[in-house]
């Protein structure tokens, strides 16, 4: 066997294996459903969506007393009944909530991918356009972590009232080249969530929630992401690690996600992507 045949199969097998190690650092779904909105005396409907490839997706619609609703496009890890804290902090403003779990993730079908999150936040925006009757004018796309991603795919799609985005990263090519700096990544990672390209595309107002102390993504990312949006857009910074930051933050974040949904209100909608 010749070197270069040799060198060849070693990248071929390398390649393999960091697109392995790629898929299983990216998402980390749990199948466990821990409780339920019911717990926390939250009125709920249970939803079985369906995605355009025919995947079945899991969610909870929970009605608010404000006429806003946000979609919330969560992080990598667990799924939408690790998020009921964070239902409950919402709820309290007023606002209706739908969370949905990606492919893979709690009782939604399938596996993972970048499309398919996208395919999977297409079918919650969906029920509310399409069975809830709602306006764009009445929603709200809220990203966390991996979901800034989804959910700026969804503001650049679709008109909305706005846009908040918690603890943004700028790619995953960015992450990744601070995790593996001597590996080109540019050539290996086929998942890209390029928010930093998406950003300046997004046609509503946004709002960026970061904590200078997380630990998982950079503050400087949300940064980052703040300079390159179009306003109208606003910066709050939380404290604390990457996962409990809004908790932390307490009070903090609760009122300024309420400001951002008062500021919205009085903004006329423009359009975001095509329907």
């Amino acid at each position: 066997m010749s070197k270069a045949i040799l060198l060849l199969i070693l990248f071929v097998v390398a390649w393999l294996g960091l697109n392995s190690l790629e898929r299983r650092s990216l998402y980390f779904p749990d199948r466990t459903m821990s409780a339920t909105p019911g717990v926390y005396r939250l009125v709920y409907e249970d939803l079985h969506l369906l995605a355009t490839d025919g995947t079945k997706i899991h969610g909870w619609y929970m009605p608010g007393t404000s006429p806003l609703t946000i979609l919330l496009c969560h992080g990598n890890a667990g799924n939408i009944s690790h998020r009921l804290d964070k239902a409950m902090r919402l709820h309290s403003i007023g606002v209706g909530l739908l969370f949905f779990d990606y492919r893979g993730y709690g009782l939604s079908e399938g596996s993972a991918t970048e499309l398919g999150t996208y395919q999977d936040a297409e079918a919650a925006y969906r029920y509310l356009v399409e069975i809830k009757r709602l306006k764009p004018d009445k929603i709200i796309f809220y990203g966390e972590s991996l979901g800034c991603a989804v959910a700026t795919e969804m503001a650049i799609r679709h008109p909305a009232a706005g846009l908040i985005l918690e603890s943004p990263f700028t790619s995953t090519v960015a992450m990744a080249r601070r995790i593996f700096p001597w590996l080109p990544v540019r050539w290996i990672v086929r998942y890209r969530y390029d928010n930093l390209s998406k950003i300046p595309k997004i046609k509503m107002p946004l709002l960026i929630l970061h904590s200078p102390q997380d630990e998982i993504v950079p503050f400087a990312m949300g940064q980052e992401l703040f300079v390159a949006a179009p306003s109208p857009k606003y910066f709050v910074e939380l404290v604390g690690d990457h996962n409990e930051g809004y908790a932390e933050a307490g009070d903090r974040y609760n009122a300024a996600v309420k400001e951002f949904l008062s500021r919205i209100r009085a903004t006329p909608l423009t359009s975001g992507g095509s329907h």
